[in-house]
């Protein structure tokens, strides 16, 4: 992979829904505006797990390609999507250039404040590797903690008609719901974070990935670079 040497190499941002270049591009006009920035989209790489009901071998296999490929001419990668989260983990042990999933600074966080732990998710395809990220990192820290999952079933539908107002409606009456039974919610998916703004205060502290992983890429980028 390359190593690029030039100040104006870009954080990449891998995506599998355009609804992502959207929160990111947000986010990054808020936090880095001077940064530059390069977005890749990558649908079918979750539009076949959802098909498939799983993250399969051979979609892991390709999204490690896929990311080892958006880590060239890059000084830095960031993969939006927690569904492919495996896949860029792989790549990331292969790669000269930093390869993060989004999700990993949230499930350290998460593990850092609380024992019981809701993981709210809308496609079980994303709830898998949220448990085993959130496991990983608790082993990590040396700390036990208790997840509880909660899918909100119907919110796919929504999702896959284009319905993004129902989609949000869904994810915060859930969200409500999964308050009541931990100490501490964790958003399986970007995705999601858009519906905190519909859920009043809900009495327990909420962590979603887009800001935490940009915040997180975004230092890696600027060290990288003054390392060079």
């Amino acid at each position: 992979m390359s190593d690029p040497d030039s100040t104006s190499a870009p954080l990449t941002l891998v995506h599998t829904a355009q609804s992502n270049v959207e929160v990111f591009s947000s986010l990054l006009a808020e936090l880095a505006p001077e940064v530059p920035a390069r977005h890749l989209l990558h649908e079918a790489l979750l539009n076949e797990s959802l098909a498939a009901g799983e993250f399969t071998s051979e979609l892991r296999r390709r999204t490690a390609a896929a990311m080892r490929e958006a880590a060239e001419g890059s000084a830095m990668v960031l993969c939006t999507c927690s569904t492919i989260g495996p896949g860029a983990d792989d790549a990331a042990g292969e790669s000269a250039v930093p390869i993060l999933r989004v999700d990993r600074p949230m499930a350290e966080k998460a593990v850092s404040m609380a024992q019981n732990i809701a993981v709210a998710a809308t496609f079980l395809t994303t709830l898998g590797p949220t448990l085993e990220l959130l496991e990983a990192a608790a082993d990590a820290a040396g700390r036990e903690v208790e997840l509880e999952p909660f899918v909100f079933n119907a919110a796919r539908a929504a999702w896959a008609e284009g319905d993004l107002e129902g989609y949000l409606d869904i994810v915060a009456r859930g969200l409500r719901l999964a308050a009541e039974e931990a100490e501490l919610i964790v958003l399986a998916q970007a995705s999601m974070a858009a519906a905190l703004e519909r859920c009043g205060d809900l009495g327990v502290p909420v962590l979603s990935s887009p800001r935490l992983g940009l915040e997180a890429a975004l230092a890696a980028w600027r060290g990288r670079l003054r390392a060079k």
